[in-house]
């Protein structure tokens, strides 16, 4: 009896260390230097090739909501490829500038600074902002998945 309940647990220490859980898609932005915060909450699946650093980020549907006063998009599948404190290419993410929504096409975090690219235009946060990820619907400003009045 003793001889079988060691197997076992020799056989599940063994299957835990060769088929390793596949890390959250927030704990691979943390691993090439990105805060988990420039992706809301919600992610259903991700795919990333190591190798080429492209990636897909999969939502069960759309997810917009406000950060100060810009509206920000993402589609039901978002693109790019990532690298070191970097994510270029990036399709499905959108903000909207006045009254046009404009593709945000690269993301970078350097230091104390997250930068976001739309073409020839760039903007700066501070990375404090990007410590949590925002929810659909209500940003960071949310209670119960609602935006909270205060």
């Amino acid at each position: 009896m003793s001889i079988w309940i060691f197997s076992i647990l020799i056989l599940s220490t063994s299957l835990s260390v060769s088929g390793q859980k596949k890390p959250s898609v927030y704990e691979v932005l943390q691993n090439y230097t990105l805060p988990r915060g420039i992706l809301p909450e919600g992610v259903r699946d991700y795919q990333l090739n190591r190798k080429t650093g492209v990636f897909k980020v999969h939502f069960n549907s759309t997810c917009q909501f406000a950060i100060e006063s810009y509206k920000v998009k993402y589609k039901s599948t978002i693109s790019g490829i990532i690298s070191r404190g970097r994510v270029m290419r990036l399709m499905g993410v959108s903000v909207k500038v006045f009254f046009f929504w404009l593709n945000i096409s690269e993301v970078s975090h350097d230091g104390d600074e997250v930068e976001f690219s739309v073409g020839a235009a760039s903007e700066e946060f501070s990375a404090k902002y990007f410590v949590d990820s925002p929810q659909c619907g209500c940003g960071y400003n949310c209670y119960n998945g609602l935006v909270s009045s205060s």
